[in-house]
């Protein structure tokens, strides 16, 4: 009897050094005893509304925005490249959540680096990936989409990385730009051309508009002649476009909405229904969880909204209540970047900075203090410099990851 315990006693122990040693090998062997849907994705409109399917099986987005930046680092970090390999820590802790899904705004400088966290993520925790490209919107000079020169460079680099990844089974889907209407519908890094600079605004915008969808059209058309097997997004920041887009973007698969507008997306579903008539799958959507009025974390209330705007997305998919068009969504974002309120200045990286950058007030908790949308405070997941584990800022759940968990898994 002694002999019997003191084998388990050692199985028990070893058991907990694997757990311990190899973040995921949890799920990696639950992985391979029921395998990750795979297979080619497709999106289908069917009586009850729109889904999209994996392997012929529905699936729903359940998602992150996966941007981890070590503190002391700014976008020019590659998570791709770390030699602690982040996403095996993250990997593990997003499985717990339910997470199905990460978004990558763009891949690593290295293909086979960015090749092999695509594979692992996928193979050891199921986790697949909307892999993404920014369209030059961020570059110097800014992007003009009626550049013949500009537009090929771009289309050049979207066509390698679908070339890169396409065979990939972790990947999903996609994305092609994030908020690059602005530029016409907002004038963020706006552009023009000669013949729009003789136009009335209104005017202007509108060709504009259809300048840059035409392009990403082209993009998708492109895309869909090496890679017949994963949809096309369009990340676009709200819709008040939509109705040029409509026209322009015929081979656009999945519209990748973006909008921050508190609590409830109000009557987006219906509308995008009406002008648009395809899916929706969020590429971003969350709040802070910061209270720029009494200038503390605010944990309590980024769980209440996201729980709200997650369940308006599970409202709004086929079969629900709503417009029978929503795929899911990609929650904005998975951990805090330390970086974002001052890119700049480079000893402000390794402060958790609390100043706001920017003013919503459909987040009313402290819409009191103008400006309340604080950059550095968006995870679901928060880093604790003081604690260092496998060489890497230990991760803390924060409220809202545990609200998701339940909707996503229905274990708390």
């Amino acid at each position: 009897m002694v002999g019997i315990v003191v084998v388990l006693m050692l199985l028990a122990g070893s058991a907990f050094y694997v757990k311990t040693q190899f973040p995921g090998i949890t799920s990696y062997i639950a992985n391979l005893i029921n395998p990750p849907p795979s297979g080619p994705v497709k999106v289908v409109d069917k009586a009850d509304g729109w889904v999209l399917l994996v392997g012929g099986k529905p699936y729903f987005v359940k998602g992150v925005c996966y941007n981890y930046i070590e503190v002391g680092k700014d976008k020019d970090y590659d998570m791709f490249a770390d030699k602690n390999k982040p996403w095996l820590t993250d990997g593990a802790l997003m499985k717990k959540m339910g997470v199905n899904t990460v978004r990558f705004y763009i891949g690593g400088r290295d293909v086979k680096e960015t090749r092999a966290v695509i594979k692992g993520l996928f193979e050891k925790f199921g986790i697949k990936t909307a892999m993404g490209h920014y369209l030059g919107f961020w570059e110097w000079p800014p992007a003009n989409y009626a550049e013949p020169i500009f537009r090929e460079k771009i289309k050049v680099e979207v066509l390698e990385m679908v070339k890169a990844y396409k065979d990939e089974p972790g990947i999903l889907f996609w994305v092609l730009g994030n908020e690059n209407n602005y530029a016409f519908d907002r004038g963020v890094r706006a552009w023009s051309t000669p013949y729009t600079e003789t136009l009335p605004p209104l005017e202007a915008r509108r060709e504009l508009a259809k300048i840059y969808y035409s392009f990403v059209n082209d993009l998708a058309k492109e895309i869909k002649k090496i890679d017949p097997d994963h949809p096309v997004v369009m990340g676009n920041g709200e819709i008040a476009s939509i109705d040029i887009a409509k026209e322009y973007t015929p081979d656009i698969d999945i519209l990748g909405g973006i909008i921050y507008q508190g609590k409830t997306f109000g009557t987006y579903f219906e509308r995008l229904k009406r002008n648009y008539g395809k899916p929706n799958c969020f590429v971003e959507f969350g709040s802070d969880r910061y209270d720029s009025v009494w200038q503390q974390e605010a944990q309590d209330w980024q769980a209440f909204f996201l729980k709200l705007q997650w369940l308006e997305i599970v409202k709004n998919a086929a079969g629900g209540t709503g417009a029978g068009n929503s795929l899911g969504g990609f929650v904005f974002e998975w951990q805090d970047e330390w970086w974002k309120h001052n890119m700049d200045y480079a000893p402000g990286w390794r402060i958790h900075d609390t100043g706001a950058n920017w003013a919503n007030t459909a987040y009313y908790f402290d819409a009191k203090a103008g400006n309340n949308m604080s950059e550095e405070w968006w995870g679901v997941v928060g880093l604790d410099t003081k604690r260092l584990k496998n060489g890497l800022e230990s991760r803390v759940p924060k409220k809202a990851y545990y609200v998701l968990k339940e909707l996503w898994t229905g274990k708390k």
